[in-house]
């Protein structure tokens, strides 16, 4: 099997229904790419037929078994070029039971498929959720998963596939509603060290506006091809040596997972009421919730504890002036980063009485990364310290290569109620595991509190689109595009403070910021420490706004209450197909 070889995703416009014109028109973008030398094409989901049906009679005149007519033409075209496709399509199986569905086809036929399992709203009309879930098809190119558009939004689809050996995921999709290359396309690429292919559709439809942007993702989240608007073919080269490293800003996470810390992932707390689930028997009731401004601070710790404490005082003093009821410090912040072994404090000792008389004095929330020594051992540890000196400790649960060093492990979660709602930590390294975020997630947090100290490259920015979006969805040039901790925040529905060391000199680029429960609403509910700044705040709602059932997406989690846990099985076994 060649490690290396090209690669193409196919934009295209379908008509509905105009099934013939459409495949006519896939096959010859498809020869295109095959004639350019691409040995895996990748075409839209629904391009065969069109995407916006009202019902189950409406699609009916276009649904296929699979194999069948369209997969046959598409299997002899793969044949004559030795290549492989994917092509998106609506299929009916033995029980006329209808599917919204990808399938990979190679020289041979039918090699698998994929159902999609989280319809996207107006597909429940005619479509059944998928039954096929997380499967990872061997062929001679390589390892290759499917995905279907709103499937990519659950971090547990392409984290299971990555366990399963996946070298690339493709991901077809009509995707809509914001400019594209898509962060959460981004994020699943990245976090996950694979390739993701994303044929995306573009055009109007029933007046629903599709993004394109397809393009082909590399596994350190780097876009290595896209076409904006328009039919047209993204072409790239994959290199399957490279995500087979299965390296994270340069981690190896999969050997790092925490797999006996996650068995939470195979339930689902927000499929009841939440407000009653998290009340029920008067245990751990959710705190009520507010209106509040919380600030993440950002600097370069140095090796004297006294220094960085006064940095601390200066930072919390200014985040309490503007109106900051809880603030954020990186990773090391109080101890530093250069030996934090040497600087290691007891918790309760001088280092948080200090942090605790701040707390006190400004009625401030505090959140403060710190090495922590507890007798003979030592933990990378953040404190939440709150106004009235009660002192909260999360001990790092996925230390990185450096922290091993030095470092233990911590064994389980942090979870604080407050008057600004339910806080969960993280520690930098935690924050790239997608699994560690929803655990605290499914716990109930409104958010997370994140201290990090981590290089390389974790954002993108975005020239803009020549795609017209409705208002007030933007299309012009962004500079933090892609931000992967937006992304946690809006896959949890949480509030997510990521405060980042800054420190350029030595590879740290902060870019620490607050970010909102929801990655589609406009304009976003967040900020982020722009050049030359230190601090950035954002406003926080945790109130549940109804009594009776939360109208607040912070508290009613809209996406988590979709997940299909009962899929997630190999999410916390200690051994995986991993290859």
């Amino acid at each position: 099997m060649a490690s290396k070889y090209k690669v193409a995703a196919v934009q295209f416009e379908p008509v509905m229904c105009e099934k013939e014109r459409n495949i006519t028109r896939l096959l010859e973008l498809c020869e295109q790419a095959a004639t350019a030398g691409a040995r895996l094409i990748v075409t839209p989901e629904m391009g065969t037929t069109g995407y916006c049906w009202h019902d189950r009679a409406e699609v009916a005149p276009f649904v296929e078994k699979i194999p069948g007519s369209t997969t046959h033409r598409f299997a002899a075209f793969a044949r004559r070029h030795n290549c492989y496709v994917v092509i998106g399509m609506p299929e009916v199986d033995d029980d006329d039971i209808y599917y919204n569905t990808a399938v990979l086809i190679g020289p041979d036929g039918v090699i698998g498929r994929h159902r999609k399992t989280h319809p996207y709203i107006s597909e429940p009309k005619w479509a059944a959720s998928g039954d096929l879930h997380n499967q990872v098809f061997e062929t001679e190119i390589g390892r290759i998963a499917l995905l279907i558009c709103m499937d990519i939004h659950f971090l547990e689809t392409a984290r299971l596939m990555a366990l399963g050996g996946a070298d690339i995921i493709c991901h077809i999709s009509n995707w809509l509603a914001e400019r594209t290359p898509a962060p959460y396309w981004i994020s699943r690429a990245f976090e996950n060290s694979c390739y993701v292919i994303e044929s995306n559709r573009w055009g109007l439809e029933r007046t629903v506006q599709f993004s394109g942007g397809s393009c082909v993702i590399a596994p350190d989240g780097s876009i290595v091809a896209v076409i904006d608007k328009g039919d047209g073919i993204a072409a790239a080269e994959v290199d399957l040596a490279t995500t087979r490293q299965r390296r994270v800003l340069g981690e190896t996470v999969f050997a790092q997972r925490r797999p006996e810390l996650y068995a939470e992932l195979l339930t689902n707390t927000f499929s009841w009421n939440p407000h009653e689930f998290f009340g029920l028997y008067g245990h751990q009731p959710w705190p009520a919730g507010k209106r509040s401004r919380v600030s993440v601070a950002q600097f370069a710790p140095r090796a004297d504890v006294d220094a960085n404490l006064a940095e601390i005082a200066v930072l919390a003093r200014q985040s309490k002036a503007d109106g900051a009821e809880l603030v954020v410090f990186p990773e090391l912040a109080a101890t530093g980063l250069s030996d934090p072994a040497a600087a290691a404090q007891p918790i309760p000792g001088p280092v948080t009485d200090r942090l605790a008389a701040l707390a006190a004095e400004l009625g401030l929330f505090v959140v403060c990364g710190l090495a922590e020594r507890a007798g003979d051992d030592l933990y990378n540890s953040a404190c939440l310290i709150e106004p009235d000196g009660i002192i909260s400790v999360y001990r790092k649960t996925h230390p990185g290569h450096e922290d091993r060093s030095w470092a233990r492990a911590g064994e389980g979660w942090t979870v604080v109620d407050t008057p600004l709602g339910r806080i969960g930590l993280l520690i930098g390294h935690d924050a790239l595991f997608p699994e560690a975020g929803r655990v605290l997630t499914l716990r109930g947090c409104d958010l997370i509190a994140c201290p990090a100290a981590l290089t390389g490259t974790f954002t993108a920015s975005h020239e803009g689109t020549s795609v017209i979006q409705p208002a007030p969805i933007p299309t012009g040039a962004d500079p933090y595009h892609w931000h992967h901790f937006r992304v946690r925040a809006g896959e949890n529905n949480t509030f997510f403070a990521f405060a980042n060391v800054h420190d350029p000199e030595h590879g740290y680029p902060g870019l620490s910021g607050v970010f909102g429960p929801d990655t589609f609403a406009f304009p976003r509910r967040e900020a982020i420490v722009g050049n030359g700044e230190r601090i950035a705040a954002a406003e926080i709602d945790t109130s549940n706004l109804d009594s009776v059932y939360p109208t607040n997406i912070v508290r009613r989690k809209d996406l988590v209450a979709m997940r299909m846990p009962h899929s997630y099985r190999d999410l916390v076994r200690t051994q995986t197909g991993n290859r």
